[in-house]
C-alpha cells in the first residue's frame, strides 16, 4: 500500500515538474527581458535544424538552400507552443491519474479536452476538475504567449532588414567595403557623417538584444537570398577597421563608437550560441620572411581601389596593413562563426 501512495506522489511530483518545466521556458523565452538560453527550445530548434540541413544539403546552389532554409525558423518558432503544449499534456496526465483516474485513456482524454478547452469530458472529483480547469487557462496562456509576441518579432525582423536593405544600396552589388567607401566619398560624408554611424550603431545595438533575447531571429532569412544581417555587420565593421587604418583623416569619434558597438553585438552573439569563435591571423616574427597571404592580398587591392578614388591614404601601407589585421581581429572569428551558423551568403567584404 506504501508502494502504492508513493507511485502515485512520484507521478504527481513528475507530471508538475513537467508544467513547470513548459511554462517557465515560455516565460523565459518571451516575457523575462534578458538573454537566457531555454535547454527544451535548444533542444527543439536543434532537432528541427537537423533535419533542415539534411534536406539543404542535397541542394547543389545556394538559392535552393536559402529557399528550403527559409522555413527553418518560422517552423521553430511555430513549433515552440507545440512542443509546450504537449509537456504540459503529459504532465497532466501524471497528476490526473495521482488524484485517483484510474484508467490512462481518461486521464488522456482529461487533459487533452482540458488543454484543448473542448469541455467533452467529466472529472470525476472536484480536485481533477480544479486540475483540469487550471490546464486549461495554462493552455490559453502558452498559445497567447506566442502570439502576443509575434508582431513584436516581426517588427524586430523588419528594423533589421531596413538596415540591410539599404546597405546594399550604398556598399553596391558585390557588397565590399571599397564600395561603401567610395558611397560615402562620394555624397561628401566620408569625414563627417555623424547620423549615418550613429545609425548603424543603434542597429548594432538592438542586434545583440533582439538576437540573444528571442535567438530564434538570428535565423530568419532576408527576404533576397543574397542578403544577410551577417554579411551586412560584416561590411559596416570592414568599412570601419578600413578607414580607421587607411584614410589619413582625423579620428571620428562616432565611427569609432559604431565601430566598438559592432564589435560587442556580433561577439555577444556568437556567445550566446556557447562559441568562442577566435580568428588566429598569422603573425610574422623578426626571424621569419614576410609571407603575403590573401587576406594581404586583397587588402593591398581595396589600398589601391581607394587610392585610385583620390583618397588620402596613409604613406605606411605595411603599418595600414597590421593596424587593419588587428582590427579585424576583434570581430572576424564570431562573425565567421555567425555566417556558418546561419548559412549566409560568402563573405566579401573588400572585393575581388
Amino acid at each position: 500500500m506504501f508502494g502504492y501512495y508513493l507511485l502515485h506522489v512520484l507521478a504527481f511530483m513528475a507530471g508538475a515538474f513537467l508544467i513547470a518545466t513548459a511554462v517557465l521556458a515560455a516565460v523565459r523565452s518571451f516575457v523575462l527581458p534578458r538573454n537566457e538560453s531555454v535547454l527544451l527550445n535548444n533542444w527543439t530548434f536543434m532537432g528541427i535544424r537537423f533535419l533542415f540541413t539534411e534536406l539543404a544539403a542535397k541542394r547543389k546552389t545556394y538559392a535552393r538552400r536559402d529557399r528550403i532554409m527559409a522555413l527553418y525558423a518560422p517552423l521553430s518558432l511555430v513549433s515552440l507552443p507545440v512542443v509546450w503544449l504537449a509537456l504540459t499534456s503529459f504532465g497532466y496526465i501524471l497528476i490526473f491519474w495521482a488524484l485517483g483516474e484510474e484508467s490512462w485513456t481518461q486521464c488522456y482524454r482529461l487533459s487533452s479536452s482540458a488543454l484543448l478547452t473542448l469541455g467533452a469530458e467529466n472529472a470525476e472529483s472536484v480536485w481533477i476538475s480544479a486540475f483540469s480547469y487550471s490546464e486549461a487557462g495554462l493552455g490559453l496562456l502558452l498559445i497567447t504567449l506566442l502570439i502576443s509576441y509575434l508582431p513584436t518579432i516581426y517588427q524586430a525582423f523588419s528594423r533589421r532588414e531596413l538596415v540591410v536593405s539599404r546597405l546594399e544600396l550604398r556598399a553596391g552589388t558585390n557588397r565590399s567595403a571599397p564600395d561603401l567607401i567610395a558611397w560615402l566619398n562620394r555624397s561628401g560624408s566620408l569625414q563627417d557623417d555623424r547620423q549615418q554611424w550613429e545609425r548603424w550603431e543603434e542597429w548594432f545595438v538592438e542586434i545583440e538584444e533582439t538576437h540573444t533575447s528571442l535567438p530564434i531571429l538570428s535565423f530568419f532569412r532576408s527576404p533576397q537570398p543574397g542578403r544577410s544581417w551577417v554579411t551586412a555587420a560584416s561590411i559596416i565593421l570592414d568599412t570601419a577597421a578600413l578607414i580607421i587604418s587607411t584614410v589619413d583623416q582625423p579620428a571620428d569619434p562616432h565611427l569609432q563608437l559604431c565601430f566598438k558597438a559592432g564589435c560587442l553585438s556580433v561577439n555577444r552573439v556568437s556567445r550566446f550560441f556557447d562559441q568562442q569563435a577566435e580568428a588566429e591571423a598569422p603573425r610574422i616574427t623578426e626571424d621569419e620572411e614576410p609571407i603575403e597571404h590573401p587576406d594581404q592580398r586583397t587588402f593591398f587591392a581595396a589600398f589601391k581601389q581607394l587610392g585610385d578614388l583620390g583618397l588620402p591614404l596613409k604613406e605606411d601601407r605595411e603599418k595600414a596593413w597590421q593596424q587593419y589585421d588587428e582590427l579585424r581581429s576583434r570581430y572576424t572569428g564570431a562573425i565567421d562563426y555567425l555566417a556558418k551558423l546561419t548559412m549566409s551568403p560568402d563573405l566579401n567584404v573588400l572585393g575581388q
